[in-house]
């Protein structure tokens, strides 16, 4: 079987503009939620908190035609995968062949949000006639993954997934799986997310399930989920290719495993993610007593991350209680379709520098949320083996599964 590895990682989010920085971040449990920057200073808001990329300017990163065409969304796309390649030091323009065995495919959990609400202001509120000729371009939820193919000349598969919370991890897999079966070499995947629009920001109002203070994951005292944005894009080799060009591995990415619910659209079951959680330990054949880490899915909302806590537990049995667990949500915050992206920055760090990074903002334990949370301060200690968990609004479980490399 075609053994897959990573060789670059990108990532722009409310942590600074790169991986490192976002590592560090996570790490040292210093999070980037702030007071929210309101995409309506006139509106009256219940959000009080967000995970923003405040002080984000696209404009010395492309040119002033080219910013026409690209949503928020896609611009921090392309940053973190320049990021990626530049890391991963690979060269697509030379060669030809490579570009057509090179695939691209990018997660998203609602696209071009911020261009789609600018256009209906411009019909609803200032009752124009005419919005942006380029409005669809920079709507639609492929443009991430179209405008990364285009950036490197990637003429290989290129398309967008599209599973709300686990789109990244979707990508990331669709991305494996492609040079696997042995339809590419190498691929760039990951997920972004630029959802603070006021139509947005209403909308997760009304449901009731974002926290007034900060985000603070399998805690007793948690209030709800705090919204993030961001990207993280990464590159994936087949072992040989990574290895005849002499890159620097950072991880392989040994298996992954994915499940639905079919239950209900929005309240999530152990069971269904248990069934994710062993489908990656099948297929990275991992026995459960070889990982050391899981980066959870965490969301410190009250259904999830007991629901989650229960999940492990059924999926790794006694050596449940022997595993670090963090959330970095309290960091990043929940970037929803970039969720995923970013949170993989969490375990190809903890893998390679033997340092769990933990779950920030941490009081006192919930009885229903009874693992080991890694609370407020990072743990050295040696991972081998480390998980990777999105699930997502629709009953969607994606699951990755990594090893340290080499080991």
């Amino acid at each position: 079987m075609r053994r897959i590895v990573i060789t670059g990682m990108g990532a722009v989010s409310a942590c600074g503009m790169s991986a490192p920085a976002l590592w560090e971040a996570m790490r040292d449990a210093r999070s980037g939620i702030a007071p929210l920057v309101s995409p309506d200073p006139g509106a009256t808001l219940r959000m009080k908190v967000a995970a923003q990329m405040k002080d984000f300017d696209p404009k010395p990163h492309f040119d002033e035609t080219r910013l026409g065409l690209l949503d928020r969304s896609a611009q921090t796309t392309l940053i973190a995968a320049r990021e990626a390649v530049s890391q991963a030091g690979i060269e697509f323009a030379s060669s030809g062949a490579l570009a057509q065995r090179s695939a691209t495919v990018i997660g998203t959990g609602v696209g071009g949000e911020l261009s789609r609400e600018e256009q209906s202001r411009r019909l609803y509120r200032d009752n124009s006639t005419r919005v942006h000729p380029l409005s669809i371009v920079r709507t639609m939820p492929n443009a991430p993954a179209s405008h990364v193919s285009i950036e490197f000349g990637l003429t290989g598969p290129a398309f967008g997934v599209v599973s709300a919370c686990a789109s990244s991890n979707h990508a990331i897999i669709q991305g494996a799986a492609m040079l696997r079966s042995g339809l590419a070499d190498v691929a760039l995947v990951g997920g972004t997310e630029a959802c603070f629009s006021l139509s947005g920001v209403r909308a997760w109002e009304a449901m009731r399930v974002v926290a007034d203070d900060t985000c603070r994951p399998f805690c007793k005292q948690r209030r709800g989920l705090v919204l993030g944005e961001g990207a993280g894009v990464f590159v994936l080799e087949i072992l040989e290719h990574a290895r005849a060009r002499g890159a620097t591995i950072l991880a392989e990415l040994a298996g992954w495993g994915m499940s639905a619910d079919a239950g209900d659209i929005v309240a999530p079951s152990a069971e269904g993610a248990a069934n994710a959680i062993r489908a990656a330990l099948d297929d990275a054949q991992l026995n459960p007593e070889q990982v050391g880490y899981i980066n959870a899915h965490g969301t410190a909302t009250p259904a999830n991350d007991p629901t989650e806590s229960k999940a492990i537990r059924m999926a790794f049995g006694a050596h449940a209680d022997s595993l670090a667990v963090s959330s970095t949500k309290g960091v990043h915050g929940h970037a929803l379709g970039a969720a995923g992206a970013l949170e993989l920055v969490a375990a190809i760090g903890a893998l390679r520098e033997g340092v769990v990074p933990p779950t920030a903002n941490f009081l006192d334990p919930d009885p229903a949320c009874d693992l080991d949370y890694v609370p407020n301060q990072a743990r050295e200690m040696p991972v081998h083996a480390a998980l990777s968990n999105s699930f997502a609004f629709g009953g969607l479980n994606a699951v990755l599964a990594l090893r340290r490399y080499p080991d």
